[in-house]
């Protein structure tokens, strides 16, 4: 029963990762963007749920629900000004650039908010479980593992039965004949961007209510999302998550057996994919 336990925790930790990795994972999918400021910006919109929680005595869900059109802003913003402008086919200007972003971040969340940790209280919730037989399930697991579920079933929604997804495909696929077309890739890039942002909303407010976070969380996180991305195949939503998951499960074997091991296991998990399937369990995105 142990062992059972041990593997639910890990399936349910999964979908933390699982919303780490999936804005990431959309964003890769249609412009074969790598954002290394993708950990700091859920960091940034950790701090934002926290601000709208302290200083206007909101509900974390509800300050989430204020603060994920402001993300969207602010993510269409930074692709239409800074990385449409990177886009091409060498993939190092994006990554210079990402990564200036992320120290920018970093550094002015420091000045902002000290290097202090912090967290988003949200009452009864941290401690309320629910029983299923003899296993104890957090709520705010569980939650978070029907919200990253939630997620990728809307994005895939999105993606294969709407107008707006066809666009997204069509630039993914082929931007030149995507621009024949009538669509202007620009605006495509810095939707999907502002989507992204949302994402990293929701991801924010379960890291933000269930951990500890300071402005120099970001660089893990990003890791984290990396791993799952990859494990699962690159452009895969689904294999996101299924990422997600393996990385879930591999740090609770770990920490069961030591609990300086978590970490490692995960990494460890990652590694032996990379070996068996060198382009992940699901791949999707094509050279």
């Amino acid at each position: 029963m142990s062992f059972i336990d041990t593997i639910v925790q890990g399936v349910l930790l999964g979908g933390l990762y699982a919303l780490f990795a999936a804005g990431l994972s959309l964003v890769f999918g249609i412009m074969r963007l790598v954002n290394l400021a993708h950990g700091d910006l859920i960091v940034l919109a950790a701090f934002l749920i926290l601000l709208l929680t302290s200083a206007l005595g909101l509900n974390p869900f509800f300050a989430a629900f204020i603060a994920a059109p402001l993300m969207f802003v602010a993510g269409c913003a930074l692709q239409y000004l800074v990385l449409n402008r990177t886009l091409g086919k060498d993939v190092l200007p994006p990554l210079l650039v990402t990564f200036g972003i992320s120290t920018v971040l970093q550094n002015g969340l420091l000045e902002t908010f000290s290097a202090d940790s912090r967290r988003v209280s949200i009452g009864a919730l941290e401690s309320a479980s629910i029983g299923l037989g003899p296993l104890n399930i957090g709520l705010m697991p569980l939650m978070t593992f029907l919200s990253a579920l939630a997620v990728i079933f809307g994005l895939n929604q999105l993606i294969y039965r709407t107008a707006l997804g066809r666009a997204f495909r069509a630039t993914s696929d082929d931007i030149v004949t995507a621009e024949l077309m009538g669509i202007r890739p620009q605006r495509i890039f810095a939707i999907a961007t502002g989507l992204a942002m949302v994402v990293v909303t929701i991801a924010a407010l379960y890291l933000g209510t269930r951990a500890n976070f300071d402005p120099t969380s970001g660089p893990s996180r990003l890791i984290y999302a990396f791993e799952a991305v990859i494990i699962g195949g690159l452009g895969s939503l689904w294999g996101t998550l299924a990422g997600g998951v393996i990385l879930g499960v591999a740090q609770t074997l770990g920490a069961a057996v030591n609990p300086e091991w978590q970490i490692l296991a995960g990494h460890l998990a990652f590694l032996a994919v990379l070996v068996i399937k060198p382009r992940g369990l699901f791949p999707r995105a094509v050279d």
